[in-house]
C-alpha cells in the first residue's frame, strides 16, 4: 500500500504558524500576500512600518540557502494597504516536499489574506523576450510532475480544484492598468515550472517552446496550485532574467539572474506598489 503524505505541513500547522506571526508582528487580515522571487527582495524596503521575522522563528518554515532569498517574513504597509511579504522561498530542489515548499501559502491564508501575488525570475523561451522584461503570468505548465495537494485532503482545501484560470483574469486586468498608469511595458505568457536545480538543455528548451511555454523557472507552480485549492485569488509576474539555453551564446548563471533582477528592481517594485493600491482588505472584490 502506498504511504500517504504526512500532515505536518497541513492546515493545523498553518494555524499554529499564523498564531506565532500574529503575536510577533501584529498581522490582521492583510490585503495582499506577496512572494518575492530571486533578486526581487528589494520590494521589502518599500514596505512601511515593516516588522520582520526570520523564517527560523516560524514553525514549519525552513532556512533559505539561495542567493537573493533573504528568508524573512515581513508585515507592514504598501500603497496604503496592509500587506505581508515573503522574502525568499525554500525550494523543492533543496530537498523539500511539494507541500513543504508551498506551506507559506497555507500560512498567509490562515492569516486572512485573500489575494496572493507571486513573483519569480525566469528564463525567456519566447524569442522576442529580452532580459529585464516583466511578464504577466497568464497560465502555467506543471512539469515538476508533483503536486502539493497529494495526500489526505485538508479541511481548508477543495479536493479537486478547478485550474482553468489559476491566475485571476480580474487581477491581471488590474495589474495591466497599473502598468499603463506608470508607463511600464508588460509582456504576457505561460510559465513552465521545472524541478531544477540545473538549467535546461538546449533540447529541453526547444521542447518547452513547442509545448507553448514562454518562460521557465523552478518555483511558483506548487504555490499557485495550493492557493487555488484554498480559494485565494492569484496574480503573478515573471522577471525575464536571461534568454533560455540555446537562444543566446552566453552560458547561464545565477549571477546573471541577480543582475537582471537588480536592473529591473525599480520597475517591478513600482508596479507591485501601484497594483496593491487598487486592493481592499478583502482583495478588492
Amino acid at each position: 500500500m502506498t504511504a500517504l503524505a504526512p500532515r505536518s505541513h497541513g492546515a493545523e500547522a498553518a494555524r499554529e504558524a499564523a498564531a506565532v506571526i500574529r503575536e510577533r508582528l501584529g498581522v490582521v487580515e492583510p490585503a495582499c500576500a506577496i512572494i518575492l522571487g530571486s533578486g526581487l527582495g528589494g520590494l521589502a524596503e518599500r514596505i512601511g512600518n515593516a516588522k520582520r521575522l526570520s523564517y527560523a522563528e516560524i514553525p514549519g518554515f525552513h532556512a533559505t540557502h539561495v542567493a537573493g532569498h533573504q528568508g524573512q517574513f515581513i508585515a507592514g504597509s504598501l500603497g496604503g494597504r496592509e500587506v505581508v511579504a515573503l522574502a525568499g522561498r525554500f525550494h523543492m530542489y533543496e530537498g523539500h516536499a511539494p507541500r513543504v515548499s508551498a506551506f507559506p501559502v497555507r500560512v498567509v491564508h490562515a492569516l486572512g489574506a485573500k489575494t496572493l501575488f507571486v513573483s519569480n525570475a525566469a528564463g525567456g523561451i519566447r524569442r522576442t523576450f529580452s532580459a529585464g522584461d516583466l511578464m504577466v503570468i497568464e497560465d502555467h505548465l506543471n512539469l515538476q510532475f508533483v503536486n502539493p495537494l497529494v495526500g489526505p485532503v485538508e479541511s481548508t482545501d477543495e479536493r479537486f480544484p478547478d485550474m482553468s484560470a489559476p491566475y485571476s483574469p480580474r487581477l491581471q486586468a488590474l495589474l495591466r492598468e497599473a502598468a499603463r498608469r506608470l508607463g511600464i511595458p508588460l509582456q504576457a505568457g505561460v510559465y513552465v515550472g521545472l524541478l531544477g536545480p540545473t538549467y535546461e538543455t538546449v533540447a529541453e528548451v526547444q521542447m518547452l517552446e513547442r509545448l507553448g511555454a514562454d518562460a521557465t523557472g523552478m518555483s511558483t507552480v506548487p504555490e499557485v496550485i495550493l492557493a487555488n485549492a484554498l480559494g485565494l485569488e492569484v496574480v503573478g509576474i515573471s522577471l525575464i532574467s536571461n534568454p533560455a539555453a540555446g537562444l543566446s551564446p552566453e552560458k547561464l548563471s545565477h549571477a546573471d539572474v541577480m543582475r537582471a533582477a537588480e536592473a529591473a528592481g525599480d520597475r517591478f517594485c513600482g508596479l507591485v506598489e501601484e497594483f496593491v493600491k487598487t486592493l481592499t482588505v478583502d482583495g478588492g472584490r
